[in-house]
């Protein structure tokens, strides 16, 4: 039996390469999966060949040659393309594996599975050969040099959310770096060996076996400084086959410097030198005797015990009979210098991949990165909120704005009742045809029974994934009903899930209370609503004439005069809400026929091809294309500016016109059945406003539903297949004893954790769906004045 250690591979299993990168390309490029065939097909080839699993020196280029094209892989797709990965964990074949979706993790397994295969070859060496040593020796610094590349170049990319309890802890920095200094241990211990065989001076095999133990400690001083977690992964005798080697090289170190002493006729330092080594030796036997370790490592160290013993006796007798020389103490004796020997070799390959890719070249050599493709998306995403906030909604508040001060001032119907005092004016006519055309009673009820459907089905929804929750609480309570479970119970376990769908489930209580605030809208203005859609005879009955003024109040010249200048402030208004609307389309016209996609990919085409392109290196091209729309943002801005002016104008004018004419009642009764119209067709807009985001935000609701459901159906199915894993485990161990049962990962069960569905939306704050706020004015019902007077009762032709 071997008396070194060798690193076992971390179990892999298949993937499913293929549909989930057609899927991903389909899904974020404009490129076609079949445009892909053989690059996803060699990528399934080179993966066979190079995860690991298989002990032959023929597999480590298979394994450098795949790790080189995932660098590349990685410059072209992101780490989760939605591809499940997954790993059992190192000394634990048998235990569940952990899955991540997660091709970075694919990269650090695959270097890990590679610093194991040359551990492994290492071991297999007959090292009683000098050439058996040379090929270890190789070996080891290689797997100490791929170890060292593994925590430098790649675990760094492995990143975790927090809080994320599935880690592979395997592939952790102290974790690894026990392991390559382990390999370089034991590849300095080969050399230290070599030198025995080849009869070098005492003194340098002393330093050697000094740098030997010196690596020995600083592995397990990795290990005992690592969390309590990291710990538990290593087997129970892996410290003490650490602890017991230290002390064996240390003892070989004052053993073989004892010889030098002998030499050299110091011979109370001879004596000085093996009391010490026979004091390690004998620590060193202990541990190995009580840790477990190796029969082989127990036997090198007891041999090494004896030698001293006999050592001591003799040197012993000749210093009593003969030399009478004084014993120094252990702290007087001179440190022994260390000699390393052992380096890191990081391969070739890993350092340089380009210098492996074969004639067939790389993997999506052809495909536009994951990077520049991102940063195409990040562009057109912030081009499309700046356009829906600064522009969009900006000129939609401002209008609503000056809409709601007009309606307050009761403009333009007071002037309309003034200049038209019989006769309905051309501007409600316009707005009465436009409900009459779109048949708006009809389709407010029609917006109304589809918002109700779809809060019904989005209810469903939630309802069944709560009750997949539901169910596996159940069967978890059945199970410990019958045994003990080892894992978290459901309560516990699905907590985040339960949290989600409460969260979920208040959305939908807001949402559906918002709802309810439409409908009483359309409760409280239907009646005037339909009213536009009459013919105009029918309307000219529901607006009174203003025809006959009473005796001595015809209408003054200052009257004439203020309705004059308010007619011209109007239109000014007009032309700016006009003028600002047609900004707007402008602006939205340029951002539809705005691709970023060219510039980028010429700046793209600068950076060198191995290089990992990061969305951010194309920020300033972004913030310059964007900087186009900075024209449109001003031209809101100067626009708010005038109608600040403008409607303190109309205010002012409007209280002179009114004082000018504030006994004329015959007016005011026309003004209020015309602003009662008013209202309603401003009324209309607005639900049907409100009724459209309803439609949307329960749509994409149904989405995140969906999603929400089939992670809580994942969940509940990992949980079944654990559970079943746990009662064979369990009937396994009753069945045999003294068999130990499958090893879960850090001693724990590994309890699956919820797919993470999307973001929510929300009513709470105006998104990118544009959805009003639930304390919005625009959720609130506007109290309507009271409608005018009926002159002929006549039945509604839309009734």
């Amino acid at each position: 039996m071997p008396n070194q250690l060798a690193i076992p591979f971390k179990q892999s299993y298949k993937t499913p390469i293929k549909q989930a990168t057609r899927d991903y390309i389909h899904a974020n490029t404009d490129a076609h999966p079949d445009a892909f065939k053989w690059d996803i097909n060699r990528w399934e080839t080179l993966r066979e060949e190079g995860r690991g699993g298989l002990v032959h020196v023929d597999r480590i280029n298979g394994s450098i040659s795949y790790h080189a094209q995932l660098v590349f892989i990685l410059t072209k797709l992101p780490t989760d393309i939605n591809l499940e990965i997954a790993y059992a964990p190192v000394f634990s074949a048998t235990a569940l594996p952990i899955t991540l979706r997660n091709l970075a993790f694919e990269r650090t397994a695959v270097l890990f599975n590679l610093g194991a295969l040359y551990s492994q070859l290492a071991s297999s060496e007959d090292r009683s050969t000098q050439e058996g040593l040379k090929r270890a020796i190789a070996h080891y610094q290689s797997a100490a040099g791929t170890f060292n590349f593994l925590s430098s170049s790649a675990l760094p990319s492995l990143e975790f959310a927090p809080g994320d309890e599935d880690i592979p802890l395997d592939l952790t920095e102290s974790f690894v770096k026990s392991l390559e200094l382990l390999m370089l241990a034991q590849a300095q211990e080969c050399v230290w060996q070599k030198a025995v065989m080849d009869h070098l001076k005492n003194g340098l095999i002393a330093k050697l076996a000094g740098k030997v133990a010196s690596l020995y400690r600083a592995s397990a001083i990795a290990i005992r400084q690592a969390s309590p977690s990291i710990k538990h992964v290593f087997p129970k005798d892996w410290v003490p086959h650490l602890e017991a080697k230290e002390c064996h090289f240390v003892s070989a170190a004052q053993y073989r410097k004892s010889i030098d002493e002998l030499e050299a006729n110091k011979y109370g330092v001879e004596i000085g030198r093996l009391l010490q080594a026979q004091i390690e030796a004998k620590k060193g036997y202990d541990i190995a005797r009580r840790g477990g370790v190796a029969p082989a490592v127990l036997q090198d160290t007891k041999s090494l015990l004896d030698t001293v013993q006999k050592n001591i006796d003799r040197a012993e007798r000749d210093n009593d009979l003969i030399y009478h020389q004084d014993v120094p103490a252990a702290s007087a004796l001179p440190a022994i210098p260390e000699a390393p020997v052992a380096q890191l070799n990081v391969p070739p390959g890993l350092k340089d991949p380009q210098s492996v890719i074969g004639k067939d070249g790389v993997i999506f050599g052809e495909l536009l990165g994951w990077g520049a493709n991102e940063a195409i998306n990040i562009y057109n995403d912030h081009k499309r909120a700046l356009i829906r906030e600064r522009l969009v909604d900006a000129g939609q508040e401002l209008d609503d704005y000056a809409n709601n001060t007009l309606r307050s001032l009761n403009l333009p119907a007071s002037l309309d009742a003034l200049e038209r005092p019989i006769g309905l004016p051309p501007s409600l006519l316009k707005k009465a045809e436009e409900v009459r055309l779109e048949e708006g009673p009809s389709r407010i009820e029609e917006s109304i029974e589809n918002v109700e459907k779809l809060a019904e089905y989005n209810t469903k929804l939630l309802d069944e994934a709560m009750d997949i929750l539901d169910s596996e609480a159940s069967e978890d309570e059945t199970a410990r009903s019958a045994k003990p479970l080892t894992r978290q119970p459901s309560h516990l376990a699905n907590q985040e899930l339960t949290s989600k769908g409460e969260r979920y489930r208040r959305i939908l209580t807001e949402a559906q209370d918002s709802d309810e605030h439409v409908r009483q809208k359309w409760d409280e203005s239907e009646t005037n609503i339909r009213s536009l859609t009459w013919d105009e005879a029918d309307l000219e009955i529901l607006v009174p004439s203003s025809t006959v003024s009473p005796p001595g109040h015809s209408t003054s010249n200052a009257t004439q005069m203020h309705a004059r200048t308010l007619r011209v402030l109007l239109e000014s208004l007009d032309d700016l809400l006009l003028a600002r609307a047609q900004l707007v389309q402008r602006a939205q016209r340029r951002a539809d026929a705005d691709d970023i996609g060219p510039r980028i990919l010429k700046v793209a085409a600068t950076f060198e091809r191995w290089v990992d392109v990061k969305p951010a290196m194309f920020g300033d091209v972004s913030d310059e294309e964007l900087a186009k729309y900075d024209k449109f943002i001003s031209g809101i801005e100067e626009g708010r500016i005038k109608q600040e002016g403008i409607l303190q104008d109309i205010e002012t004018c409007n209280q002179a016109f009114l004082q000018s004419r504030k006994d004329d009642s015959s007016i005011k009764e026309r003004e209020r059945a015309l602003q009662t119209l008013d209202l309603a067709y401003h009324k209309y807009q607005e639900i049907m406003r409100n009724l459209d985001e309803g439609l949307k935000f329960y749509n994409d609701l149904a989405a995140i539903f969906s999603q929400f459901r089939e992670s809580c159906k994942i969940w509940s199915d990992s949980r079944k297949q654990e559970l079943h894993s746990l009662s064979h485990s369990m009937q396994s161990m009753s069945l045999d004893a003294d068999k130990e049962a499958p090893t879960l990962r850090d001693g724990r069960p590994v309890v699956p954790q919820p797919t993470k569905a999307a973001a929510t939306p929300t009513r709470q704050q105006r998104s990118s769906r544009g959805l009003p706020s639930l304390n919005s004015a625009e959720w609130e019902t506007e109290d309507l004045p009271p409608p005018p007077p009926r002159v002929v009762t006549k039945k509604s032709k839309a009734g």
